[in-house]
């Protein structure tokens, strides 16, 4: 095992979760409102949109599927409207809200939804399509064995994706009062609002 590439491997995964991005800020956001629970499920949804990218990526690299750039682009505005989609509803409720309701009671929703938006979100965000499709194929040659390699990829990945949203989830928790969770999620609303449209703008320009 080349370990060199898969320190390298560890450490660009590590820093493109750390990174903000429309995960962190659905994660967060729902974590502050939601609760700990319904902010796992959307981790669990997001990490297994992440494993059909990584599938994908595999794919394309064995030849089986080629996808023409304009494909990706078009893949990443709709999944920037989805994800704008998303930040405008979570401005609505917290501006909806009232002083006399918690936010938790406020929207009392099954964990299977969470799961479904979290999936949808990490599908179609811009920045892991941009990492599995371009960067991703760097790391294959850890070893000497293809489907060896995919597998190690793949399970660090969970791993670690899992790991890094679960600190998100459980710093909010703990460390966060009740009192500033509207706040959390005003802040990852408008953030996810400015991806969507810089995602948009991007993409949009890529094409023409």
């Amino acid at each position: 095992m080349n370990l060199t590439l898969l320190g390298g491997y560890i450490l660009s995964v590590v820093v493109l979760l750390l990174t903000p991005g429309p995960v962190v800020a659905l994660i967060t956001g729902t974590a502050a409102r939601h609760g700990h629970r319904k902010a796992f499920a959307t981790a669990i949804g997001t990490n297994g949109a992440s494993l059909v990218l990584i599938a994908l990526a595999t794919l394309m690299l064995t030849g089986v599927v080629s996808l023409a750039s304009i494909w990706l682009n078009l893949t990443a505005i709709v999944g920037s409207c989805y994800i704008g989609y998303i930040a405008l509803q979570s401005l609505y409720a917290v501006w909806g809200q009232t002083k006399t309701v918690t936010t938790v009671e406020m929207v009392p929703s099954e964990s299977g939804s969470f799961f479904i938006k979290g999936f949808i979100t990490g599908i179609s965000n811009p920045k892991d399509i941009l990492f599995f499709v371009s960067f991703f194929p760097q790391f294959i040659s850890i070893t000497d064995q293809f489907s060896t390699s995919i597998m190690v990829l793949f399970l660090l990945w969970m791993v670690i994706d899992l790991g890094i949203l679960s600190i998100y989830i459980l710093t909010i928790k703990r460390w966060m009062p009740s009192r500033h969770s509207r706040t959390m999620e005003l802040l990852s609303a408008l953030f996810l609002l400015l991806v969507a449209l810089l995602g948009v703008t991007y993409n949009l320009r890529e094409i023409i």
